[in-house]
């Protein structure tokens, strides 16, 4: 286990730097800049402009610095804006440590503030998960929870009565999950939960009640909830055919034993090959969701950054996306060798 860890852990450096440079060339490909308009939509005049490039060292080259390096300055030809970023680097005459030391950068759009400070910081007086990133995360987890909750227990049972009512509407509930966008299911869900019967506020703007994150979570979920429920239908109706199944049947354990100890166990290892990356995109909030309901996570955050050109923005939640991803695989690895003791980390 130990040594697994540490294996995977090292390969986290790579995948980071590639996913890094994958996103760094995206940005730099499309076309406009962070500074080509102000606020006001106003067109910036140039001798602004190339102060505000050298304040954010935008200045400098993309990648490498050969002028530099022919002068015999090796540092030089990697005070670029890439390693900079990633690493450290001089920023307009300050040496500033780069994503590795935990530095996310500073906004480009909004003026004197650090992605930190936007994304990770709470207001004044609050808690930290009442942070941008905390509102996320924590809308995440009771969607997550939600779906595994309601989807494992209706794949089991639409397993166990196949081809009955009960098989029937799970994969009606199935079907609904796959194919309406979250967006129409959100707007059901306000019309009839908001307007008709007034239980929750179409758009709350105190979420200290618990009860305004039922609806957003039941929406961010409900997918993942039905591709869940048929995954474990088809893994339970594949397990139930096999031969160590029909062993324990003849050797004459109960019902309820042969299900928990012998068929869920194998039948929920494709199960949670999904959750891991699905858990990592639920925790790191989704646009449609936050934009309907106006929560304050970081998923609309992400977009306007796109929009923006904000670079630094667009670089840390990438990045810390990218790391979600690769810290549930290893999880997810982990749980297969509960799951099947036949699996091993080597």
């Amino acid at each position: 286990m130990g040594r697994f860890l540490i294996r995977r852990l090292i390969w986290l450096f790579p995948v980071m730097l590639a996913v890094a440079l994958i996103t760094f060339v995206l940005m730099r490909m499309a076309p406009g800049g962070p500074f080509d308009k102000d606020p006001n939509q106003r067109q910036i005049d140039k001798v602004t402009l190339k102060q505000l490039n050298a304040q954010f060292g935008l200045d400098k080259e993309v990648w490498f610095d050969f002028p530099k390096l022919m002068q015999g300055d090796v540092v030089g030809f990697f005070d670029t804006q890439f390693f900079t970023y990633m690493i450290g680097g001089t920023v307009n005459g300050t040496w500033r440590c780069g994503f590795i030391c935990g530095n996310l950068g500073p906004s480009f759009r909004q003026r004197g503030l650090t992605v930190q400070e936007i994304v990770l910081e709470p207001p004044e007086g609050k808690a930290p998960w009442d942070s941008k990133a905390g509102y996320s995360v924590r809308l995440g987890l009771i969607a997550f929870f939600f779906a595994i909750l309601i989807g494992i227990p209706l794949g089991i049972v639409s397993a166990l009565r196949q081809n009955t009512i009960v098989d029937y509407a799970s994969l009606v509930i199935a079907t609904s999950g796959v194919t309406v966008p979250s967006f129409v299911l959100g707007i059901f869900m306000i019309i009839i939960f908001a307007v008709w019967f007034k239980l929750v506020p179409v758009a709350p703007r105190d979420w200290a009640n618990p009860a305004v994150w039922i609806i957003p979570s039941v929406v961010l979920g409900f997918g993942l909830l039905a591709t869940t429920a048929r995954l474990t239908r088809a893994s339970m109706l594949e397990v139930m055919r096999q031969d160590y199944v029909r062993t324990a049947r003849a050797k004459g354990l109960s019902q309820r034993m042969i299900i928990w100890r012998h068929m869920l166990k194998n039948a929920l290892i494709p199960v949670v090959t999904i959750m891991g990356p699905a858990l990592a995109g639920l925790i790191t909030g989704s646009i449609i969701i936050e934009t309907m309901f106006g929560f304050p996570g970081w998923g609309r955050q992400f977009v306007l950054a796109i929009a923006q050109r904000d670079y630094s923005m667009i670089m840390a939640t990438t990045l810390i996306f990218a790391l979600f991803i690769q810290i549930a695989n290893i999880t997810v690895d982990m749980v297969y060798t509960f799951l099947d003791p036949r699996i091993k980390l080597s």
